[in-house]
C-alpha cells in the first residue's frame, strides 16, 4: 500500500469521502449563521482543510458527524468576529414609494443572499422537506439578528436537534450556558419574526401553488400588471439587492414596474430547482438586440398560501449567475 504524506492513499481515499458525505448539511449550517452561499462554501472548505490536519488526533470521541460540525462552527465563529451582520431591504428601512430614485449598490456582505437548493439539500425528500423552513429567507435573516454564539446554539439545538450535552461539547461550554443561551436566542427571534415576511416552504406537491408559480410567469412575461397584482398578498414585498430601495402592496408593485422597472418588460424567466427551498429563476432581461437576453437577477418567490408575498430579485448577476450554473446569455 503507497504512503502519501505519511497517511496510506487508501485512507486518504476513505477519510475524504466520509467529509465529503457531510458537505450539503455543513454547508446549510454554515449558510444558516452567515446568510451567504459564497462564505458558506468557504467555511466548509475550511472545515475540511482543518479536519484533513487534525485528522491523526481524532480519536473518535464523537461521530465524524459532530466533529465536523465543531469544527464548522468554529470557522464560522471566526467569520462573524465583528459587528456585521447580513439583512435584508425591510430589514433596514420603511418601504419606498414607487416613484422613488433608485440608490446606489451596496457592499455585498451588507445583505442576506439565496443558496441554491443543490447547495444544501441532500438526495433524501424528508430531511428536504424538513430543512426548508429554516432556509428560508425570512428566517435566516431572523437570525442574523441573534450575537453569534447564541446564533450557532439556536440553529444546534432547534434545527439540527443535537442535545444540550453535544452543543455544550462543541461549543466548550457549560449545557446550562447553552438552554440559558437558547432562552434568550429563543426570546429575540420571536421579536424577529414580528417583523420579517414569514411565508410558507413551497411544496412542489401541490398543484394549487404550482398553478400559482405558472401564472405568475406568464403575467410577469407577458407584462401584464393586472394579472399579476391578482396573484400578490396584500402586503406583498419586493426587494432588489444590492439596492436598500423595497416596494410594499400590489398598487405599488404594479406602479414602480410600470415605472422605474420599466426595463424587465418582455424578460424571460428560466426556472431553476430552486433557492432556499422557495420557486427561483434566472431572470434574463432584453439587451437592446433582437433575439438577445442578458443575466437581470435570480428572482425568489416567497408563498403564502395561494399568494405570492416576496419578490425578492438579487442583481447581482456577475456572483450569483455562476453559482446557480446560468448562461451569460440568453438567445
Amino acid at each position: 500500500m503507497s504512503e502519501t504524506g505519511g497517511r496510506s492513499t487508501t485512507i486518504t481515499d476513505d477519510v475524504l469521502r466520509s467529509f465529503e458525505g457531510h458537505r450539503r448539511e455543513l454547508c446549510a449550517y454554515a449558510y444558516r449563521m452567515l446568510g451567504s452561499s459564497f462564505e458558506a462554501e468557504d467555511a466548509v472548505q475550511e472545515t475540511f482543510t482543518r479536519a484533513w490536519k487534525s485528522y491523526d488526533s481524532f480519536e473518535g470521541r464523537s461521530s465524524v458527524r459532530s466533529w465536523l460540525y465543531k469544527i464548522t462552527t468554529n470557522v464560522c465563529l471566526d467569520m462573524l468576529d465583528g459587528p456585521q451582520r447580513r439583512a435584508r431591504p425591510m430589514d433596514l428601512s420603511g418601504p419606498s414609494t414607487p416613484d422613488s430614485p433608485l440608490p446606489a449598490p451596496e457592499p455585498d456582505y451588507v445583505w442576506v443572499e439565496p443558496i441554491p437548493n443543490a447547495l444544501a439539500f441532500g438526495a433524501d425528500p424528508a430531511e428536504a422537506a424538513s430543512a426548508k423552513d429554516t432556509l428560508r429567507l425570512a428566517f435566516v435573516s431572523a437570525v442574523q439578528h441573534l450575537p453569534a454564539t447564541q446564533r450557532a446554539i439556536l440553529i444546534m439545538r432547534e434545527v439540527l436537534r443535537f442535545s444540550a450535552n453535544e452543543t455544550a461539547e462543541m461549543l466548550n461550554v457549560s449545557p446550562a450556558s447553552v438552554n440559558s443561551a437558547l432562552q434568550r436566542a429563543r426570546a429575540t427571534m420571536t421579536k424577529a419574526q414580528e417583523v420579517a415576511t414569514v411565508s410558507g416552504a413551497y411544496d412542489e406537491t401541490d398543484e394549487q401553488q404550482r398553478k400559482l408559480i405558472d401564472d405568475f410567469v406568464a403575467a410577469f412575461e407577458s407584462y401584464d400588471m393586472n394579472a399579476l397584482t391578482q396573484l400578490l398578498k396584500a402586503d406583498v414585498a419586493l426587494s432588489m439587492p444590492p439596492l436598500s430601495l423595497w416596494i410594499s402592496g400590489p398598487e405599488n408593485v404594479a406602479a414602480f414596474m410600470l415605472g422605474t422597472g420599466q426595463e424587465c418588460r418582455d424578460s424571460r424567466m428560466v426556472p431553476l430547482a430552486g433557492a432556499n427551498g422557495l420557486p427561483a429563476f434566472g431572470h434574463y432581461k432584453p439587451s437592446g438586440e433582437p433575439g438577445l437576453w442578458t443575466p437581470w437577477s435570480i428572482t425568489v418567490l416567497e408563498l403564502d398560501g395561494d399568494r405570492v408575498a416576496g419578490l425578492n430579485f438579487f442583481l447581482d448577476t456577475d456572483r450569483l449567475f455562476p453559482l446557480f450554473g446560468l448562461p451569460v446569455e440568453l438567445r
